[in-house]
């Protein structure tokens, strides 16, 4: 049977009024290919659906083929919508815009706490585990705890100098949430896999989280 995957991107598209936001285009053009050319079928939702907007950042330097999966991105589906039984992983990619809409949303937690609880891969990279800190198990324990995962590090923040502009910063907000936060150096490839949860540090690891999904399907 086809493996079904679910990719979820950010709506949110400002950091402030001077800086615009939104998802990093590598993070979720890498896996899209990946999980295509392995014959999965993908789907893509978003908290507003629609045109998800893209972090002007990311378009700089980037291959063709990865450009051209923008056209994935303009009708997304509302992850009100989106059913987990129909899924075998949940992937989150990063941009800062999911700092700011997929923490507290409600539909998202659901989804995660869904896909966790029946044993079903939860993955993301760089920002995407925002989407995991507010996330609980069915016993109201928060999803991360006790579980060996990695994100954007707060070295990496500060580099890229955007540490001052987040609503919180990401691996002080796993670690927080109980989770055993394993930093690898900045910019390194770097991949966790805990059970059933893939987390990549940084869009350099991003291939490597999608390979690591592709081998939890198949095996």
């Amino acid at each position: 049977m086809t493996k079904h995957i679910l990719i979820v991107v950010t709506s949110a598209n400002r950091i402030n009024e001077d800086k615009e936001t939104g998802l990093w285009l590598s993070e979720f053009a890498e896996p899209y290919l990946a999980f295509t050319r392995e014959g999965y079928a993908v789907t893509v939702a978003s908290p507003l659906g629609g045109q998800t907007p893209i972090d002007p950042s990311s378009l700089g330097d980037v291959e063709p083929e990865l450009l051209e999966t923008r056209r994935f991105l303009e009708r997304t589906v509302t992850l009100d919508v989106v059913d987990a039984a129909s899924f075998d992983a949940i992937f989150l990619p990063g941009g800062h815009g999911t700092m700011f809409d997929l923490p507290d949303n409600k539909q998202l937690q659901r989804l995660l706490r869904e896909f966790y609880e029946s044993g079903k891969i939860v993955a993301a990279v760089c920002h995407g585990p925002a989407g995991l800190i507010r996330a609980t198990r069915a016993d109201g324990k928060p999803l991360v705890e006790g579980k060996r995962l990695t994100a954007f590090t707060d070295s990496e923040e500060k580099a890229a100098g955007l540490d001052a502009a987040m609503p919180f910063l990401l691996e002080t907000e796993l670690r927080q949430a109980g989770a055993e936060f394993v930093a690898a150096s900045d910019w390194a490839d770097h991949v966790e896999v805990d059970g059933s949860l893939i987390t990549g540090q940084n869009p350099q690891s991003t291939l490597q989280a999608a390979r690591a999904v592709i081998a939890k399907l198949k095996g």
